[in-house]
């Protein structure tokens, strides 16, 4: 094999990856599948897409070796084939976010319809965690809670987060968090909150983000 030849392989088979990650319903994918494994039934119900599109793009993720699958029982479950499969697109939507201004402005412009929306990253939530000074509500479904959640985290899923607020005390600051930096339940629990009196923040990435930074988290 020659230089070139051998250049033009390795590239070729490079972009075999970066096409199978160049569509938005595979990024979603991508994203959602960060929280850990899925069937397209999920991953079909919570993206949005018919079950024949979702098995069209998770098989073009499985074929560029960025998704891989289990059974269990009679379903089968998709997963990310590694954490540097989310530690790619974690990359991919910071650049995105620095050199996209469209990025920043589509999720500016979408949060001002909840008013004004405080975030704190995750090493801040360290510190206020260390110090017993914040509530951290977990807003995601029970299920994804049960796979795993930040430590100390409380499971408040969204639509019954009303019925939880009564036992939650006012002295403390509320922080909720859900999926990553696209996931809008945190927006929307910290808008309940604020409206029900509380002080409330939203963690500004997700559960897989404050995992892949090595921070505590509770596993079953």
């Amino acid at each position: 094999m020659t230089k070139r030849a051998f250049k033009d392989k390795v590239y070729d088979e490079l972009s075999k990856i970066t096409k199978a990650m160049g569509n938005p319903h595979r990024l979603e994918i991508i994203d959602l599948l960060g929280q850990g494994p899925f069937s397209v039934e999920q991953i079909a119900n919570h993206t949005g897409m018919s079950v024949a599109n979702a098995s069209q793009h998770l098989q073009v993720l499985k074929n560029a070796k960025l998704v891989s699958i289990t059974r269990d029982g009679n379903f089968i479950l998709y997963s990310l084939a590694g954490e540097n499969v989310f530690n790619a697109w974690a990359a991919l939507r910071a650049l995105g976010i620095v050199y996209n201004a469209e990025v920043e402005k589509v999720v500016s412009d979408f949060r001002k319809g909840y008013g004004p929306i405080e975030s704190i990253d995750a090493e801040a939530l360290v510190a206020l965690l260390e110090k017993d000074r914040v509530i951290l509500l977990d807003v995601r479904s029970a299920e994804e809670y049960k796979r795993g959640h930040i430590h100390r985290a409380l499971s408040a899923p969204i639509d019954e987060l009303s019925s939880i607020l009564k036992t939650l005390p006012k002295n403390k600051t509320v922080i909720a968090y859900c999926r990553g930096l696209f996931c809008v339940f945190a927006d929307e629990a910290v808008a309940l909150l604020k409206k029900k009196g509380y002080k409330a923040q939203r963690l500004y990435e997700g559960f897989p983000d404050w995992a892949a930074k090595g921070y505590p988290v509770t596993t079953k």
